[in-house]
């Protein structure tokens, strides 16, 4: 499908198939351009992947938990991990006017604030740098961390003090804060190269022979990330504070006060910040910094918008991945016109089958383009794509480089249709199935029927095993597991996730060892066996994401963590329903967000005799650490909550989000399970369960007190 295609026509499995593969693409993006700062498309090619995956799950909300992309990607392992004391999330994205306004009315109907009343809101240039969490104790600089995948960074102090300390220092970081900064102090912004200072760096890296960066932002990520501090103090990087994390005490209570105190402080600051009042507003000061952006300096990608009172910050909370109460709306789209060289077919870890355009390498806003996704067989006989035609390749808000159109009067003479394959592109020539849509019709999606059977399948399979969201393996990338799924040695192979944390033993078991082949060596073995070992103990929520059930992505896999509490209970839970026990079905579908999709995933899962005894194998390599149990300090942690009628105290959004934040368990219906049913006026179906159950209910009002 088109990226920009309302995704509403399409059918639940045919979104499900391009959900999944957004997905897995979004991951490699991340990966290549947090860690290895090496992006391979550009912002905005990315910035449409994600939009392309936010339009699908707001038109199939079940996918929001199918396969969950975090922010960033882990640490790459160079530097000291550091774990931030709240997370660095990143930001939703609006593309156009109207989904900036969108952004102020969703505000106003979270907050059931009249439509009419000003609403305070800032807006500031949205850099594209590198972002920094600067933790400061007793006034004096602790620690500089880079975001890594949110919720872990690296450790880049020593590169920072040099930064600091530097002759001709550009970045502008105070080593101690005044008397009136509270004790603990966590500034955030972003680190960035202007135009000039990255032209001049590039020119003395030809002179010496030395690396020539894609981009300003290539530039300060690698010049940040040197492992000798004194490469780092080289370069002109500069810094402008715009966030916080952990703070001990607040200098003011709005946004825009807290941005001015960081410049009291001695931060630099964006002076391009503006409060505004209006969407209005908003719009004015967008288009105000969109005109002066080939002046500015450095690079721009768009404007954050954020909510100005802290207190309403508080209230609109968060999503998956981002507040609520910002936005970025980034900068229009750029297009460019290159050869489409093949169409590959990719299988991943479901068996679905992804066409992936192999294109003439063109440079798009600074970056080098070489691949897109056409989607599925429909999109390619939509578009009429063929190879040697030349493609318009766009660089949209939230999708990677997706192709728009075929240049048809350039078309090569005696080109012909593009055949999709019949058989799996792995060695086995697995038939390929179309599955049937829930009307019976054919779906889009392509999937291989080989299962476990499959080559490519299992591969996929443990590429996703020991990807940063669920083991983590460092060490153990893409290269590595397709090195040891076909290595030379028998004894040496990998082909299921247990087989990882035997490889040690079977390593010193064997003559010929690991660290003997081609790029191997004794260090490197070594960390990739620490690496495995550190994994031994993992958490229930990484556990029962990491086995890649279908439709149980990272969200759906805590949300089903946090309601076992512990393995033998997940897996027991499991098993009842792949066994059909309705009992069990519907005490998980009672669960926020969790459906027949996911229910049914589960099912047709622990039913395969062969992925139960993978499983068993696996756990028996492992510890599995329990979900980490609610705040004990809040009346309503742990116990599962279902909210019916109308409230006329807050919006339904915000009554979720409040009790999902004090450790309750939000559920979409009522059963023997629930502990607690909040009914407003017009309360029907669930109040008369509750009422049938023997379920406490109260009223909105007794709710607000309880958890006041």
């Amino acid at each position: 499908m088109p990226t920009g295609r309302d995704p509403g026509p399409l059918t639940p499995l045919e979104a499900q198939a391009e959900h999944a593969t957004l997905a897995s693409e979004i991951a490699g993006h991340d990966r290549r351009y947090h860690q290895d700062d090496a992006p391979t498309i550009s912002d905005a090619e990315y910035d449409a992947l994600r939009r392309r995956l936010e339009a699908l799950e707001a038109a199939f909300p079940h996918l929001k938990a199918a396969a969950s992309v975090s922010v960033g990607a882990a640490p790459s392992g160079k530097f000291a991990k550091v774990r931030h004391k709240v997370p660095m999330l990143s930001l939703g994205n609006a593309m156009n006017e109207a989904e900036a306004r969108d952004f102020v009315a969703r505000v106003k109907r979270f907050l059931d604030w009249p439509a009419e009343k000003p609403l305070a809101i800032t807006a500031e240039p949205k850099i594209d740098g590198l972002s920094l969490s600067l933790r400061y104790e007793s006034r004096a600089l602790a620690y500089a961390a880079t975001r890594g995948d949110g919720a872990e960074g690296e450790d880049v102090t020593p590169n920072i003090r040099a930064l600091m300390a530097a002759p001709d220092a550009t970045i502008g970081i105070p080593a101690t804060l005044p008397a009136d900064a509270p004790d603990i102090a966590e500034i955030r912004g972003e680190v960035y190269l202007g135009h000039r200072d990255f032209a001049a760096l590039n020119a003395k890296q030809a002179e010496t022979g030395g690396k020539i960066f894609a981009n300003p932002r290539n530039a300060a990520a690698g010049s940040l990330r040197q492992l000798d501090a004194r490469i780092t103090a080289s370069r002109p990087l500069r810094f402008f504070a715009y966030g916080w994390g952990e703070m001990a005490g607040m200098p003011a209570n709005t946004q825009f006060g807290m941005v001015e105190a960081f410049r009291a402080w001695g931060f630099p600051t964006n002076p391009l910040m503006a409060r505004c009042e209006s969407a209005d507003d908003l719009l004015a000061h967008y288009r105000l910094i969109e005109r002066e952006r080939p002046t500015i300096g450095y690079d721009l990608d768009g404007v954050v918008y954020k909510v100005d009172e802290l207190a309403l910050q508080a209230r609109l909370g968060f999503v998956a991945r981002a507040p609520r109460w910002a936005i970025a709306h980034k900068f229009p789209a750029e297009k460019a016109v290159t050869r489409l060289n093949a169409i590959e077919i990719q299988v991943g870890r479901t068996g679905a089958l992804t066409p992936v355009a192999k294109l003439e390498p063109i440079t798009v806003g600074g970056v080098v383009v070489s691949n897109a996704t056409l989607h599925n067989a429909d999109e390619i006989a939509r578009l009429d794509a063929r190879i040697g035609d030349f493609v318009v390749i766009q660089r949209a808000g939230d999708v990677i480089p997706q192709v728009v159109e075929v240049v048809q009067d350039r078309r090569p003479a005696g080109s012909v249709r593009f055949e999709f394959p019949t058989l799996c592109p792995c060695a086995l020539k697995t038939p390929v199935i179309r599955e049937a849509t829930s009307g019976g019709a054919e779906g889009a999606v392509r999937r291989c029927s080989g299962e476990f059977a499959c080559p490519h399948q299992r591969i996929e399979h443990l590429k996703h095993f020991a990807s940063r969201r669920a083991f983590d393996i460092e060490g153990l990338g893409e290269k590595q597991i397709a090195f040891f799924y076909d290595c030379p040695v028998e004894a040496l192979r990998i082909r299921e996730p247990a087989e990882i944390f035997t490889l040690q033993r079977r390593n010193e078991a064997s003559i010929q060892k690991i660290e003997n082949f081609e790029g191997f060596g004794k260090t490197s073995v070594a960390k990739l066996f620490a690496a495995i070992e550190e994994r031994r103990r993992i958490s229930l929520e990484r556990f029962i994401f990491a086995l890649g059930i279908r439709h149980v992505g990272e969200t759906t896999a805590k949300v089903l963590a946090r309601a076992a509490g512990e393995w033998p209970a997940f897996e027991a839970q499991a098993k009842r329903i792949a066994a059909a026990d309705a009992e069990a079905i519907a005490d998980m579908q009672a669960l926020d967000q969790i459906g027949d999709a996911v229910t049914e995933a589960v099912a047709e899962f622990f039913t395969r005799a062969e992925a139960v005894a993978m499983v068993d194998r696996l756990a028996g390599e492992l510890t599995i650490i329990p979900a980490e149990k609610p705040a004990a300090e809040s009346p309503v942690a742990g116990k599962t909550v279902v909210f019916t009628g109308s409230l006329e105290k807050m919006t339904r959004d915000e009554a979720k989000a409040r009790a999902e934040s004090l450790g309750a368990k939000v559920a979409g219906s009522v059963s023997k399970k629930t502990d607690l049913v909040i009914a407003g006026p017009g309360a029907g179906s669930k109040l008369e369960k509750a009422t049938e159950l023997g379920v406490k209910v109260i009223t909105e009002d007794e709710w607000l007190a309880l958890i006041a």
